[in-house]
């Protein structure tokens, strides 16, 4: 029986709020004249370029948080604010109990160095470093001595899987690896959120794949608190806890993937998950009836993918049992409710 899935909650560790970053000459006037009364037709009036607009979420402990739109929607730049490397134009950030806007630059620098880890698009690896050289070298910005910096990127070396390459320079290594090799390096300094910005993207099908399994490998060991930016929905289903789509700079709808797939707010939305099979990201709970009498077989997780019951089910009994993470019985799946999400339809009632 599959498990559910323990969501995180409580504790915001990223809060944001009514966030905007607009470029333009007159940005710092429009925004001291009109403040969070601005509107499209300012914006526009004066020539700004509005790449987010008063986006506002919560990250919690533990969670990973991915915010996926196209190119242009405004995800990698409301990254960039959570870390402090630009400056919101207006709205309140506040990171690991620290409020960015109040923040000095050597604040700002001490956090980027021992409360975030950063992946990005590009490797970024120093090509004259060796493997371990360039995981231990948060640690020697820090001023750690060599045999602790060494001593500490051995560890995440062997996390990553990398071990035996300690003393391969990066152009010896196969995209995937370099990408490791970028990952251990950002966990190196044991940061309590970790940022990364279309970290796989750059990598071909296959090797994204395995990439994304050791993303979450590494998730179920380590329990980061994770903001991960992408502008594809498939990566995003398959990693998130909750996910916020943007478009135009704003945020347009916040939720779980079956919430999105299930409830999307609008087309735009619902374009997005139109084509995502329902079967990978509908739960048993969403599509159970309720319990009833001569159930036999099973039981099966209230929290589990109707895909991963689906053949259980077919091949059962008319219904199976539904059980919730403390074993009680709470509802019934039948045949009919799972032939309907594998058609990609609605469950029926």
């Amino acid at each position: 029986m599959t498990e559910d899935k323990e969501m995180p909650s409580g504790e915001a560790l990223i809060s944001c709020r009514s966030v905007w970053k607009l470029y333009g000459a007159k940005a710092g006037e429009i925004v001291k004249k009109y403040g969070q009364n601005i509107n499209d037709d300012i914006i526009n009036k004066n020539g700004l370029i509005p790449a987010a607009r008063d986006v506002s979420f919560d990250v919690r402990k533990g969670e990973i948080f991915v915010i996926m739109g196209l190119s242009g929607s405004g995800k990698s730049t409301i990254l960039r604010c959570m870390t402090g490397l630009i400056e919101p134009t207006m709205g309140q950030l506040t990171v690991s109990g620290k409020d960015l806007g109040t923040a000095s630059r050597q604040d700002l620098i001490g956090m980027r160095r021992k409360v975030m880890g950063m992946v990005f698009q590009d490797f970024a690896l120093l090509p004259h470093l060796t493997v371990l050289d360039n995981v231990a070298f948060p640690l020697k910005v820090q001023g750690k001595s060599r045999a602790e910096r060494h001593a500490k990127a051995r560890e995440m070396v062997e996390l990553v899987g990398l071990e035996g390459r300690e003393a391969y320079l990066p152009h010896e290594l196969s995209g995937g690896q370099q990408q490791r090799v970028g990952i251990a390096r950002s966990l190196t300094t044991e940061p309590e959120i970790w940022f990364l910005d279309e970290p796989f993207s750059a990598l071909d099908p296959l090797i994204r794949a395995e990439m994304q399994d050791e993303f979450l490998r590494l998730q179920n060991l380590l329990q980061k608190s994770i903001v991960f930016v992408t502008h594809d929905f498939d990566e995003a289903i398959g990693l998130a806890d909750r996910i916020a789509i943007m478009a135009g700079g704003r945020v347009v709808q916040i939720g779980t993937p079956e919430e999105l797939i299930t409830n999307p707010a609008d087309d735009y939305v619902a374009k997005f998950t139109e084509k995502v099979p329902r079967s990978k990201v509908v739960s048993v709970r969403t599509v159970m009836g309720p319990v009833r009498a001569g159930l036999t077989g099973g039981p099966v997780a209230a929290g589990a993918l109707v895909g991963d019951v689906a053949q259980q089910v077919m091949a059962g009994a008319d219904a199976l049992p539904v059980a919730d993470p403390d074993g009680r019985i709470i509802g019934a799946i039948d045949r009919a409710s799972v032939t309907a999400v594998l058609l990609n339809q609605s469950a029926p009632a």
